[in-house]
């Protein structure tokens, strides 16, 4: 099943109003299941602008998909576009159902108006300089945070073995991270998910579930054992609100040094 976005006109590299045929076009297909009891599985790729990333990524997570990537195919694309890849097993009304809410969810967003939203609309934009108070996310985050110009970070690293065979870990990259700007009752958080791979669904369910916007999934390395992908994150609200959705979710992963959430 197709269905090209020729909905909202899109310029790449000076070519204006590009056809869906050269790659705007969202799909869904479905093949036989291979598991006892399990009827079909889906794998589809969907074609998204900013404002509807993070709807469509909650209705597929609320009926039964998995959502397995997020980025960009182009450079010098005017509005901005974002690609969902997404997965499931099950029955074919359960999958179907899934598909036709993630459709649901992008049209409701572009029943609002055909002009990409210029930002998420949560909170007061963050303006002047920031007042993060670190004293009150560390006992949070279970970790020391690192403080600077009133901005807080805490990360969270964890081990792989590199194709190399080299053990790599939070030096290295291999860590979740989140920054904290703004003010304790005012805050922009934004970070980055190390995951496994079946830490990767239960990770996004709690941040969506608390209003997290996820702006990323992808792989940062080839041939790692166990493999670890990649998770990028924004929100907005009060500092320590944010801290323990972060943390909430940080809990679903195999972190080192856990400990419990104050």
């Amino acid at each position: 099943m197709s269905f090209p976005r020729d909905d909202v006109p899109v310029d790449v590299d000076g070519w204006t109003k590009v056809p869906a045929f050269m790659g705007l076009t969202s799909w869904a297909a479905f093949t036989p299941g291979e598991k006892p009891g399990v009827q079909a599985m889906v794998m589809g790729d969907f074609v998204l602008f900013e404002d509807e990333v993070n709807a469509a990524m909650s209705a597929a997570l609320d009926n039964g998909l998995e959502v397995t990537a997020l980025h960009n195919h182009f450079f010098f694309d005017k509005p901005h576009v974002y690609f969902m890849h997404i997965g499931g097993e099950g029955a074919v009304a359960t999958l179907g159902k899934g598909v036709k809410a993630m459709i649901d969810a992008e049209h409701a967003v572009r029943q609002k108006g055909p002009s990409i939203a210029n930002g998420f609309a949560a909170t007061a934009a963050v303006t002047g300089a920031s007042k993060i108070d670190g004293t009150k996310l560390d006992p949070i985050f279970g970790v020391k945070g690192q403080s600077k110009d009133g901005m807080y970070k805490a990360t969270m690293g964890r081990k792989t073995t590199a194709s190399c065979g080299c053990s790599v870990g939070k030096a290295m990259g291999v860590n979740t991270w989140a920054a904290f700007g703004g003010t304790d009752e005012s805050a922009v958080v934004d970070g980055d998910f190390a995951v496994g791979e079946g830490e990767l669904q239960p990770v996004l369910k709690s941040l969506r579930g608390a209003g997290i916007n996820v702006v990323a999934i992808h792989s940062h390395m080839t041939g790692e054992s166990p493999r670890i992908l990649f998770l990028h994150y924004w929100g907005r609200g009060p500092a320590v609100e944010l801290a323990k959705a972060v943390r909430k979710a940080v809990d679903l992963t195999a972190w080192d040094g856990r400990t419990t959430t104050t």
